[in-house]
């Protein structure tokens, strides 16, 4: 049976408020997926934690998580930031423009992505947010 096909995994990066983040985020997900077996996903899935990563970093303060779980053939990939405020509506790519430098996150999040979706999270008198998208395994 493929790595692939393996029972189910998770990983949890604390990351800081640092743009930084966002390179150590996808390097880090290349190496998870990789040594999984996972090779198909991992363009895609460095693409959708960047986005997700890079959000959390930019229009938070506090500290963020990247998590990453494989779980019956489908890879979740999640940020979490301590902002409890909703992310904005991801637009269509079509109607930003090609230059437009913001605003495109969301919006691959949704092109790219089978599902995705946030909702808020309040344990031990933490506050934020977590966002995540879904990709489903082609093998």
């Amino acid at each position: 049976m493929p790595e692939s096909e393996s029972e189910p995994w998770e990983y949890c990066l604390y990351i800081p408020n640092d743009p930084r983040a966002v390179t150590v985020s996808r390097r880090t997900l290349r190496l998870i997926l990789t040594m999984h077996g996972l090779i198909g996903l991992v363009d895609v899935a460095e693409l959708l934690a960047a986005e997700l990563v890079s959000n959390a970093v930019r229009h938070t303060k506090g500290p963020a998580a990247l998590r990453v779980r494989w779980s019956a053939g489908v890879l979740r990939i999640g940020a979490w930031d301590a902002d409890p405020e909703p992310p904005e509506a991801p637009r269509v790519l079509e109607q930003l423009g090609e230059l437009a430098e913001e605003g495109r996150g969301l919006a691959l999040v949704r092109a790219c992505a089978d599902l995705w979706g946030w909702h808020p999270l309040s344990r031990h008198g933490n506050r934020g947010k977590y966002v995540w998208c879904e990709l489903t395994s082609a093998a």
